[in-house]
């Protein structure tokens, strides 16, 4: 009977422990003692908001949106349709970021928010979901980055060494896909590709590599360092799609609007499932709140400037792109700069190859700050490695943490499939968007008397709606996709397996020595 209760009682433990919330005050609290610099304003969050979100999206993926690829329907010039629709998934999650970021200006994002609604538990799995959804998305981008790259390169064809304009395809490329290019060519991958030890193929993505090793130096040396980069090659690439929207807008023709959906409600869908790869972004600027000077006032105006700012240029983008090009003759690679060099525009599609150069750079940058620092606040909650929690004395950043953060894109951009990775950021994205909703709706039943600076109007509808939408594109995911369905819910399990083995412990542990120093 002894043995019995004990096992009720632990059991009992166990779950409370699961279900413990962190008390607001108390996050407050540590973030205002916290070794953070707090120097970033409305403008610098905008900035990097815009650079989080205006990048893949605009220069890749919008190609992918409106022809599609295997596996899925394109929306056709209904992309515009497909970018309202994302939009307004976003908008309603965007209001519930801003309400939480200006009553909670902590570093974490939807981690810490989390923990304050929903439990440890719950935070955990959210903060490895974010893991995921940053990590893998600086993967897609770095990878694309690549591809741009190249071409740009290609342009000093003249000037340039043929080894550094044409470099082996295995050494700008991940496995996957210079098997692809190889066979594309009509060549044989086993022949063409090294092979370490006679057995091993070799492949390696170079450029994305010595890229993530340039942003996490710069990302050490200081936020305003770096939120002075992000606004320099923020401006770069809205004179670039500024100048293609006006430019290109003379060659449009209404015919090439029609059909205006090829592919009916599912191509839509299919459309907003992949352009809301972009709106991560969002989330990014919320994760930088602890280092905000005013974060009650700038971090809704950051948050909700960035949607309105990215969705007029997106539209008005999606419009001229579809009116310029046949459906069919759309480069899905290289969307914006084959635009212009189909209409005998070449100088200016020389510059957008430099304006996606800036823009997928600014969303590297603005990703890896969102990694670190949600990194930085589970392990400041001892849920990760105690170095994790070391900031450098000179610059006030998380250096270890963004090293780490720094590393695993690293090894990831060798091996990771792009498609893949696209989708496997929406899930995550969608996931978080659906949560913080959700949280909003709880912490205004447990604590409707907190201040908040900042309220989402018409609640509990606005919250549900995006709830709503987060979800109906998510389900419309899990349904029409192959791969990435599986693998999204093999990460969760993952991840709670990890909890139970290492973050649960390691923070008892803490507990425990904290309880023994009273």
């Amino acid at each position: 009977m002894e043995n019995n209760t004990k096992l009720a009682n632990g059991f009992k433990t166990f779950i409370l422990n699961l279900l413990k919330k962190k008390s607001p005050d108390e996050i407050i609290e540590t973030a205002k003692n916290s070794e953070l610099k707090k120097t970033l304003n409305a403008f610098d969050l905008i900035m990097l908001g815009i650079g989080a979100v205006i990048g893949t999206g605009i220069f890749t993926i919008i190609g992918i949106a409106m022809v599609g690829e295997q596996g899925t329907h394109g929306a056709g010039p209904a992309v515009v349709i497909s970018m309202v629709i994302a939009m307004f998934a976003c908008l309603f999650s965007a209001l519930c970021y801003s309400e939480f970021a200006s009553m909670i200006p902590a570093a974490g994002s939807v981690y810490t928010y989390t923990y304050v609604t929903m439990g440890e538990f719950m935070a955990w799995i959210i903060g490895w979901i974010l893991m995921l959804e940053y990590a893998i998305s600086n993967i897609t981008v770095a990878c694309s980055w690549t591809g741009y790259f190249m071409e740009f390169l290609k342009g000093f064809s003249h000037i340039l060494p043929n080894w550094l304009v044409n470099p082996p395809i295995w050494l700008i490329n991940d496995y996957r896909t210079a098997v692809s290019v190889y066979q594309n060519m009509g060549l044989d991958p086993s022949v063409e590709i090294p092979k370490i030890f006679g057995i091993i193929p070799f492949c390696i993505n170079l450029p994305a590599i010595l890229l993530m090793f340039i942003i996490t130096i710069l990302l050490i040396q200081g936020i305003k360092e770096s939120t002075k980069a992000a606004t320099i090659l923020v401006f770069v690439k809205l004179f670039v799609i500024l100048l293609f929207i006006f430019a290109g807008a003379f060659y449009v023709a209404p015919e090439n609007w029609v059909p205006f959906s090829p592919n009916g409600i599912k191509g839509v869908l299919s459309g907003a499932f992949l352009i809301f790869f972009a709106y991560v972004g969002v989330d990014a600027v919320s994760s930088a709140a602890e280092e905000t000077k005013n974060p009650q006032k700038s971090l809704p105006i950051g948050i909700i400037g960035t949607l309105i700012v990215c969705t007029i240029v997106y539209t008005g983008t999606a419009l001229v792109l579809s009116g310029m090009v046949p459906l069919d003759k759309i480069n899905i690679l290289a969307p914006i700069t084959a635009a212009m060099n189909s209409v005998g525009l070449y100088k200016i599609g020389g510059l957008i190859a430099v304006g996606a150069l800036a823009g997928l750079t600014s969303v590297l940058l603005v990703y890896q700050l969102g990694t670190t620092r949600i990194l930085y606040a589970m392990a400041r909650d001892n849920f990760l490695p105690k170095s994790f929690q070391k900031i450098h004395k000179k610059h006030g950043t998380p250096h270890i943490v963004t090293w780490a953060a720094g590393i695993v894109v690293i090894i990831g951009a060798l091996f990771m499939d792009l498609k893949i990775s696209a989708e496997l950021c929406d899930f995550g994205t969608f996931a978080n968007f659906m949560i913080i909703c959700i949280a909003v709706l709880i912490l205004r039943k447990t604590d409707p008397n907190r201040p908040r600076p900042f309220k989402v109007p018409f609640v509990p509808l606005f919250p549900i709606l995006g709830i709503i939408l987060c979800g109906g594109l998510m389900l419309h995911g899990f349904m029409t996709l192959g791969i990435s369905a599986v693998l999204f819910p093999v990460w969760i399990i993952l991840g709670a397996i990890i909890y139970f083995a290492y973050g649960y412990q390691n923070h008892r542990r803490f507990e425990n020595n904290k309880k023994d120093a009273i």
